[in-house]
Order: structure tokens, then sequence, then C-alpha cells
């Protein structure tokens, strides 16, 4: 029997216990068995092909609780404010996503410049005029109402390669979209937020600016020339950045929602079905929209899942240069693990659906060696 099944009937005891401790003795005292349903739905997922892909949401979702319950925990260690290791880990996290990108990745615009222009006005248009519309019909408070905003203006992130590969879409033009909306992002993410975040709270677009180039273009920039002249040489760096890059991604969830569980306990539930609006109709925006331009079955379907994807820890990783990862933050906090569990549905979803368009399928598995929590691994 796969070891990692064992794990389910585990789980499935641990929300018994929570739903037991909630209702006969005290919520308080039932966080604990929560936390570890979601380590054991977690652990679960991964002996099942269809479900792993679930496996790194299912640890945020524990990291999650585990902050929601313990905040006091998660402010700061040994005199250090834990918000400081932010940047550092989001520019190791860029770093990581530079070593898993070359040349060619933006030599592609140049192979199918239709779907590039394509999916990138779709993803810096469309995004933040939804996060700004819904930001309003929701009426949050103003910075909560500017996180919507700004985690609609982010690039698309690495977890969309992953989610293109399962679902039998483009994988070149996915990681092309990704590497080239990251480069734009120093320009776009400040403009949009200069001009829709800017109804809710001051922005410093320079500052912003700044901070994005110091983030992710300057360690993007490092890992493309480790890639060129280091690639396959150092192999205990390339087996341990996927660790990394997770570690840093709860990490940076988990404190932000310590610091603003009072502000998310009670506009919570009101943000999750937010995200869940934001992210579905920036995947029917985007597979309609190619549709609609001719596009073939599987550039629609990377679209689709570049649109409707954000890069959730770049997200966190401003509010928190801004000084307000409490309540900025809180957005990306929140659609972030959402934005994965939705992505693999719909890869899971389209995986069992081959493209129509068979003319147009090649061989999708060659660039990919490994998918594993999140990351995907080019040979």
């Amino acid at each position: 029997m796969n070891r990692y099944k064992i794990a389910l009937p585990i789980a499935v005891a641990c929300l018994i216990a929570f739903i037991v401790f909630t209702i006969l003795i005290d919520v308080v005292f039932a966080g604990p068995w929560l936390i570890a349903f979601f380590i054991s739905l977690s652990i679960g997922c991964r002996g099942y092909a269809s479900l792993k892909g679930f496996s790194f949401t299912g640890l945020i979702f524990a990291a999650v609780t585990t902050a929601l319950y313990y905040p006091q925990y998660f402010v700061s260690w040994g005199g250090v404010k834990l918000a400081t290791l932010f940047t550092p880990l989001l520019q190791i996290i860029m770093f990581g996503m530079g070593t898993e990108m070359g040349i060619k990745d933006f030599a592609n615009v140049i192979k199918m410049p239709k779907a590039v222009l394509i999916g990138l006005f779709g993803h810096f248009t469309f995004m933040p005029l939804a996060g700004y519309t819904l930001a309003r019909i929701f009426n949050f408070p103003p910075e909560i109402a500017a996180g919507v905003v700004l985690i609609g203006s982010m690039p698309c992130g690495m977890a969309s390669n992953v989610m293109s590969y399962l679902a039998n879409a483009n994988l070149a033009l996915s990681v092309t979209l990704t590497a080239v909306a990251t480069l734009l992002s120093p320009f776009l993410t400040p403009l949009w937020m200069k001009v829709l975040g800017g109804q809710f709270i001051t922005v410093d677009a320079g500052a912003m600016m700044w901070d994005i180039i110091k983030i992710v273009v300057v360690p993007i920039g490092a890992g493309l020339l480790f890639n060129r002249f280091f690639k396959g040489k150092v192999n205990w760096l390339d087996k341990i950045m996927p660790l990394i890059s997770m570690f840093g991604i709860a990490f940076i969830i988990v404190i932000i929602v310590a610091a603003g569980r009072d502000n998310l306990i009670i506009i919570g539930p009101a943000l999750i079905i937010c995200a869940l609006i934001h992210n579905t109709t920036g995947y029917l925006f985007g597979y309609w929209i190619g549709r609609l331009f001719r596009l073939g079955e599987r550039d629609a379907r990377t679209i689709a899942i570049e649109v409707g994807m954000q890069n959730g820890g770049l997200a966190s990783g401003l509010a928190r240069e801004m000084g307000k990862a409490a309540t900025l933050g809180l957005a990306p906090a929140i659609f972030g693990p959402l934005m994965n569990i939705t992505g693999s549905i719909l890869a899971s979803y389209w995986h069992r659906r081959p493209p129509v368009d068979k003319e147009e399928i090649v061989n999708i598995e060659s660039p990919v060696l490994n998918v594993e929590g999140g990351e995907i691994k080019k040979g």
C-alpha cells in the first residue's frame, strides 16, 4: 500500500475531532486538530497522481491555520521581527525562478507574438480592472481594497507553468508569458496601483518600481546568469531551490496572516468570495479571448491559466515594503492559496480532456523532467 495514502484516514479522524471539540468543548482547543487535518491531507494527496498538485496547498492551509490560532509565535524570534525576512526570501525565490529560465524563453516572443500579446493584454488589463471593480462592489476598507488591486496587478507566477503542463496546454508559451510579464511588472504594476489603487490609498509609484526591480529583476537576472554558466554543475542547489521556494512562500503567508489576524477574522469570508470570483473570471476571460482571436485550444488554455493566476508572493512582499503587510497584504495571502486550488482543479479537468486541435499537439513531455511541489524542472 502507498504509504502516503495512510494519511487520508488520519485526516478524516482529525477533522472529526476538530468538529467534536468545536461543538462540545471550545473552538480554541480545536485548533491543533484542524492543523493536523491539513497536514495529513497534504501528505495523503501525495499518494494520488490526480491529487498531488494539492499537496503544497494543504501545507499552506496548515500554516495559515497555525498563524490564526497562535499568531503570537509569528511576530518575532529572538528580538528579530520576522517580517524583515520578507525581501531576502522573495529575492531567493526569484533567483530560483531565474535559474529555471533561459534566453530562449524570451526569444519565444518572436516565434508566437500573437499569443504572447493576447496573454499579456488579458493579464495586465482585465485582472487589475476586475480587482478594482470587485474591491468597489465588496466595499472593503481602503487598505484591504488596495490589496485586491495589488494582487490583480501582479505578473504571472511560476505555479501557472505547472498548471499549464498538467492541463495539456502550451508549456513554452506559459513560460514565455511568465518571463515577459515578470520583466514588465516594474512598469505596469506601479502604473495600475497609482491609477486604481491610488483611489484607496496613497501610492508612491517610483518607490514601488524600485522595490520590484530590487525584489524581482535583479535576482532573476542573477538566476539567468547562473542558468547560463552553472546549470547542472551545482546539483545540490538545483535540488534545494524548490524546497526553499515552498518554505519561503509559506513563511510569508504565515507572517501576514498572523499580523492581520483580527482583520482577517472579520473580513476573511468576503475576501475568499472575492478571490474566487476574481480568479475564475480571469480563467474565463483568458480562455475566450484566446478563442476569439482564433488561437488553438492549447494556447487558449495557456492564456486562461496565465491570466487567472498572479504572483501572490511578490504582492505580499510589496505590501511589506509599503509597511502595510497586515492590511494590504491580506488579499494576496488569501488569493494565493485559492489560486493554487482552482488552478489545480482546472488543470485536472483539462488533463482528462486532450485538446481538440490535435494537429497542434507536440511532445510536451520532453521539456519537463519533474513536477514536484509546485515547481517545474526543465531538461
